[in-house]
């Protein structure tokens, strides 16, 4: 089923041209809420007379031939650990219920500049860590949506935002992208903001965005890193990419219905032009998940230790588990687990080298698992949370069972551009095209929707 909401960019061209006003795009995402969020739960907070009364406000703008910037009059939805100005952030924790931001982040802010209309606040696992929130898969209700950006993540799949922002400490922006099947990308670390942002490790938290498409995830981080996307689109490769595939740990540790689906996506790259080789992991791979679980822990205690300690019983039991082990964990273990994030990074840097290839892998070892008490594995995702290079997931496939399935793409730190260029090509070459179903939804049609005079 082809989408009724139209990328970012034709959106855009579209209100400028006056065939789509603000306030048509922003009801046909309230609307989509209306259809599936009973079901879906993937909103903790919603502003409809806001939203709509910003999208009044632009389409006055736009009606004058002023554009504030490449995101005018897109309906955004922002992770609840994202703090939005007169919006409460929650973090899914009754902790923090009713406290409301008095000043937008960095990052939201900068959304704003550029045009945005922030819908609302998407639902996150407690404290973006490991305790399921309450929204569920778009695909099928019986599986999980993933965590922690499980929120932004169903809430892009079923179209009630044009794109959505996350953040990911191990796997919570390519593995609920995968799952739910779009677009999720981890920028370089420290590439965005994380001011006004309920953290859990100031050494692998990551803020990115997610989408439907590679370009618009491109339109949405430019924007939040400051750069000017109105003039700077998305390039097009002048050639086919070179892609190394991991096989080792990754596709081989695939299951047999994901490993399927990739190892069709990847001859249908090849087919289209990609030149393929193998990606050697370095040695200090092996020990990347145990140093990603020893800072994850350490620094969520740390960050939650006072309140921990006062109010156990208000945290989930992952997250107890979390700060237990934190609490347990040695300082000799903490430090050697920072040397080692170091050095990981340098033998990526290494491998990668001066060479412009990409790397593929799965984006998750399974489809979404059944079973809402889990968020499902990080494995393939943490390893690149914590040498903090650029990762992006598109949909490539759906396993028989009707799940999607995620090409990850991975690059050295710095490419963030590249990537997301490869990835569009990837797109094109792929050209996946399955969506929600959606009965009932009224198609936007740009080429023939006129806004009212």
């Amino acid at each position: 089923m082809e989408s009724n909401l139209p990328d970012i960019a034709t959106a855009v061209e579209s209100i400028r041209r006056g065939r789509v006003t603000p306030r048509q795009l922003v009801e046909h995402c309230l609307g989509q809420i209306d259809r599936w969020e009973d079901c879906t739960r993937a909103w903790a907070h919603l502003d409809r007379q806001r939203a709509l009364a910003e999208a009044d406000r632009l389409g006055e703008l736009a009606s004058r031939d002023h554009l504030l910037g490449a995101l005018h009059g897109i309906p955004i939805g922002v992770k609840d650990i994202i703090d939005v100005s007169g919006m409460a952030t929650e973090a899914g924790s009754p902790l923090l219920k009713g406290r409301v931001a008095t000043e937008d982040a960095p990052v939201v802010a900068r959304l704003r500049a550029a045009g945005a209309i922030i819908l609302g606040k998407t639902v996150t696992t407690e404290f973006a860590c490991f305790d399921p929130g309450p929204t569920r898969n778009p695909w099928n209700p019986e599986h999980t949506p993933g965590g922690s950006s499980s929120g932004s993540a169903a809430a892009v799949a079923l179209e009630m935002c044009a794109a959505a922002i996350g953040s990911q400490t191990g796997g919570s922006i390519i593995r609920p992208a995968a799952y739910c099947g779009v677009g999720g990308f981890k920028p370089t670390f420290g590439r965005l903001d994380t001011d006004g942002v309920v953290l859990v490790s100031p050494r692998l938290d990551h803020v990115g965005p997610l989408a439907r498409t590679a370009a618009d995830l491109w339109t949405t981080f430019a924007v939040m890193a400051g750069l000017d996307a109105s003039d700077r689109p998305l390039p097009e490769l002048p050639e086919p990419p070179t892609l190394a595939v991991i096989d080792d740990f990754f596709l081989q540790g695939a299951d047999a219905a994901v490993r399927g689906v990739l190892t069709a996506a990847i001859d249908a790259l090849a087919q289209a032009g990609a030149t393929l080789r193998g990606f050697r992991l370095p040695e200090s791979f092996g020990l990347a998940l145990s140093m990603h679980a020893c800072l994850m822990a350490v620094d969520a205690t740390e960050a939650h230790l006072q309140t921990f300690l006062a109010h156990r019983a208000a945290y989930g039991p992952r997250m107890q588990m979390l700060i237990d082990e934190g609490l347990t964990t040695l300082a000799v273990d903490y430090a050697l687990a920072l040397r080692h994030q170091e050095r990981f990074r340098r033998d990526l840097a290494a491998c990668f080298g001066d060479d412009p290839v990409i790397a593929v892998a799965p984006a998750t070892p399974t489809a979404a698992p059944r079973g809402l008490d889990s968020t499902g594995d990080p494995r393939f995702n943490s390893p690149w949370s914590l040498a903090g290079t650029p990762a992006v997931t598109i949909p490539c496939g759906l396993t028989a069972d009707g799940l999607p399935c995620g090409l990850q793409l991975i690059a050295r730190h710095g490419q963030d551009q590249r990537l997301l260029s490869v990835a569009a090509w990837c797109e094109r070459a792929l050209a996946f095209a399955a969506r929600v179903p959606a009965p009932g939804a009224t198609p936007l049609d740009p080429a023939t929707s006129r806004a009212e005079p």
